[in-house]
């Protein structure tokens, strides 16, 4: 296969950027020192830390302002303890981080089951909309879940259906 040259100018957007005039960030590069000094502004104060407060390992502080609605608890609290000690780049930090939450939702749904309140699970998942605007795609869904958890149920039940193992001399049991 040969490679094919061809007349740059002739392809269409070739060189756009080559006119300063027509750069979207060539007025950046023409700042001066004065130019920065209206960049300048105070750190806001320090909202008050009375709960656990989960923040990065390469920052030496906590953010001015923070969430406090959810602290860590339970067995995700953990899990986002284990997180936040390894660096934002890596996969010990962001997929336990995920694990966290699929945790916690399990958590909040026995919490809500243990004071006596039932969760209405298919309206909080937004089936309700769903079935109202997309009934093709909810209807799909159902079914691969169904058939998934089946399929899960059949697969774990059918190990223990009584069939008779060889004993260690050869001879069935």
């Amino acid at each position: 296969m040969q490679p094919t040259t061809k007349d740059h100018p002739q392809i269409n957007g070739w060189g756009i950027d080559a006119d300063p005039k027509n750069d979207p960030t060539y007025p950046m590069r023409q700042r001066t020192a004065q130019d920065h000094q209206g960049y300048t502004w105070e750190r806001p104060a320090q909202q008050p830390i009375d709960i656990e407060v989960l923040h990065s390992n390469e920052r030496p502080n906590v953010s001015a302002v923070f969430g406090t609605s959810s602290p860590p608890s339970g067995l995700s609290g953990m899990i986002r303890r284990f997180a936040f000690k390894y660096s934002e780049n890596s996969y010990l930090h962001w997929l336990p981080l995920l694990l966290a939450d699929r945790v916690n939702v399990v958590e909040g749904v026995l919490d809500d089951l243990a004071h006596g309140h039932v969760p209405n699970i298919f309206a909080e998942k937004g089936y309700n909309a769903q079935w109202k605007y997309d009934k093709k795609s909810l209807i799909l869904k159902l079914a691969t879940a169904t058939t998934i958890v089946a399929g899960t149920v059949l697969l774990l039940s059918s190990g223990k259906s009584g069939k008779r193992l060889p004993s260690r001399t050869g001879r069935y049991r």
